[in-house]
């Protein structure tokens, strides 16, 4: 059977990059749309393209192409949230330009990655599913809805992905610094706090991109995606120093305490992703037959392991 030829933008970043490798070893044609080829391997067609501020003529990149995956974006902790211009050039606007392009040449379909917050504010009460009425609180989330809504009216056979904050090698965003308190040799004052919060391990969102590739019960929908379990904030700080070899030392301080006490520092928010909750229901994806194949436990491992092996 012909390998199915998969275009992927945003194939240099932090989630394209183990894409990438994962679709070239299931034995996918991959055409990698980036602006530079330092991280793309040999084996993979390079499409250079422009800053997605600027127009991009796709028509000649999607030739033979059969499946669009769609990465590339602004993410929200890229830029102030005034800059809504540019979330809305390149989220959104970039978006719909693609799909109603792979629509006229005939794509199988169109893998947009969207986002949590596409439904959603940093956090959300009671537990999170497709079926809550869209409510994003910032230009980021609210570009990245109108993207969607853009390919659904586009024409071009889709599914859309909303996963939650990400997890990896090279994390980025405001993970990044929950990973470096981890680092700290402090002990922790976090052990108050008993929010929930759903995350996603980089290899468990590729498992569930590469999942509905192959699923036509997946065309037309969108799912949420996150790992089996959310975790408390303590059990979150006790995993990533776990990963590191070292004992957690966390100790309790009275949330009402340490909310004074980051707001005195400026960092207030740390504290909104510190103790609020965010918990996603992923029933829809699994009904279909995808599992996440890692624990939590064993991304931050995974994490720390490929981080010490570069």
């Amino acid at each position: 059977m012909n390998a199915k030829h998969v275009l992927v933008t945003g194939a240099s970043g932090f989630i394209g990059q183990p894409l990438v490798r994962a679709l070239v070893r299931s034995g996918y044609a991959v055409r990698a749309a980036t602006r530079g080829t330092k991280s793309i391997s040999s084996s993979v067609d390079v499409a250079l393209v422009p800053d997605f501020t600027q127009p991009v003529d796709w028509e000649p990149i999607l030739r033979g192409i059969d499946i669009v995956i769609h990465l590339a974006g602004h993410a929200h902790a890229d830029l102030p949230d005034r800059d809504y211009s540019i979330f809305n050039r390149v989220n959104f606007m970039a978006t719909r330009e693609l799909a109603c392009t792979a629509a006229r040449a005939g794509v199988e379909r169109f893998l947009y990655i969207s986002s949590v917050r596409a439904q959603c504010g940093a956090s959300a009460k009671g537990l999170l599913t497709e079926l809550d009425e869209p409510q994003p609180t910032d230009n980021y989330g609210r570009s990245k809805l109108a993207a969607e809504l853009a390919l659904r009216a586009a024409g071009v056979p889709f599914t859309i992905l909303r996963p939650v904050v990400v997890y990896g090698p090279g994390v980025k965003g405001n993970l990044k610094t929950v990973v470096r308190l981890s680092l700290s040799p402090l002990p922790l004052p976090f052990g108050g706090l008993q929010n929930r919060r759903s995350l996603l391990g980089i290899d468990n969102l590729v498992s569930a991109l590469l999942f509905v590739l192959n699923k036509p019960e997946a065309l037309g929908q969108t799912y949420l995606v996150a790992d089996t379990e959310p975790v408390t904030i303590p059990q979150l700080f006790t995993m990533l120093r776990q990963a590191q070899g070292r004992p957690p030392k966390i100790f309790y301080v009275p949330p009402t305490l340490l909310h004074l006490l980051l707001m005195m520092s400026n960092r207030t928010q740390l504290w909104s992703r510190l103790a609020h909750g965010l918990v996603v229901d992923t029933t829809r994806l699994r009904s279909i037959g995808w599992h996440p194949p890692f624990e939590t436990s064993d991304g931050f491992h995974s994490m720390f392991s490929r981080d010490e092996n570069k």
